[in-house]
């Protein structure tokens, strides 16, 4: 994902939230909604996660230190993990809470027109951040379905703001809905239920996005495209005849470290061997410019050696030595 793309989107949806924020904590005072009380948490809580994708792409520029040698591309996934945990925290859990107070202590709405107003105010804003959104996502997302663009990408940005987004809508839309049958039927009951619902929303989309940023911390692999690219780039044919194995593993949303043990033939020598690995390094960085981290390890290809196939033993994340 392009930075730039990112950040205007972030930046579009912080700015439509903190308006939004202002505007649903008004309509809440002068009409006691809980509905709407949810809602300004909700948009004060997207405010302060947009904040938070924002300092940590800023943190994620740092350049490399000894002590952190392949950088800090990952502070991205540390943040968007934090938004997280901020909208289920404080939005999600907040909103369950409002709407069970409701629920229990039902009063009428007072100046219906305040809530009313500012939802459809709030559903123009949010729309607006939404198109943004979706508008840099098209960009990236190619032939992949919204489904797999959320759960693939390895830029967590436009995922979070898109689920954000779509979370909201959905949220003004459940929120307009309790406040119009608290309405109709005089019974504050329906704004408390409205409210309910928005939190059990809200813990959902933070369910998903904890578990998609969760697998990007372990460390994700680079997609099939990506690694269909690095292995045709590196096999030349005639010093390196073919890959034995290989791993791949995101550094950070742009950044990929590629390593991997390459079959050379046996009757070269040291001087043919390294000048073949500088330009299967030259080719796979051309191929696959985010392949900034390149390891390759010269080896002779053994039929006998495939045929018992990966060893555990030496692979990360295999079996300790002994264990059974």
């Amino acid at each position: 994902m392009s930075a730039s793309g990112g950040t205007k989107a972030i930046v579009a949806a912080l700015g439509a939230n903190l308006a939004i924020a202002v505007s649903k904590f008004v309509a809440f005072l002068f009409s006691g909604s809980s509905s709407m009380l949810a809602e300004s948490v909700h948009s004060l809580a997207d405010s302060g996660n947009q904040a938070l994708l924002l300092v940590g792409g800023k943190k994620a520029q740092r350049e490399a230190t000894p002590q952190h040698p392949f950088g800090y591309g990952r502070e991205r996934y540390i943040y968007a993990f934090l938004v997280s945990i901020v909208l289920f925290s404080l939005g999600g859990m907040f909103a369950l809470y409002e709407g069970y107070e409701k629920i229990k202590h039902p009063h009428e709405l007072e100046h219906w027109y305040w809530p009313v107003g500012v939802l459809v105010f709030a559903i123009i804003a949010e729309g607006f951040s939404f198109r943004t959104a979706i508008k840099e996502s098209n960009a990236l997302r190619g032939k992949q379905s919204w489904t797999e663009f959320v759960r693939r990408a390895k830029a967590p940005e436009l995922p979070v703001v898109l689920l954000e987004d779509f979370g909201a809508l959905i949220g003004l839309i459940l929120a307009l809905g309790g406040v119009g049958l608290a309405l109709l039927t005089g019974d504050g009951v329906w704004d408390g239920i409205g409210t309910l619902c928005i939190g059990v929303l809200l813990v959902l989309i933070a369910l998903v996005l904890a578990a998609e940023t969760k697998s990007l911390l372990l460390g994700e692999a680079a997609g099939p495209e990506a690694v269909q690219k690095i292995e045709a780039a590196t096999v030349d044919g005639d010093t390196v005849t073919r890959i034995i194995h290989m791993r791949t593993l995101h550094l950070g949303p742009e950044e990929l470290l590629v390593a991997a043990k390459i079959a050379v033939r046996h009757d070269e020598t040291a001087t043919e061997v390294a000048a073949a690995i500088d330009a299967a390094e030259a080719r796979i960085r051309e191929a696959v410019p985010i392949a900034r981290v390149i390891y390759l390890e010269p080896d002779i290809y053994s039929e006998t050696e495939a045929a018992k196939g990966p060893d555990r033993e030496a692979t990360p994340g295999g079996p300790a030595t002994g264990a059974h």
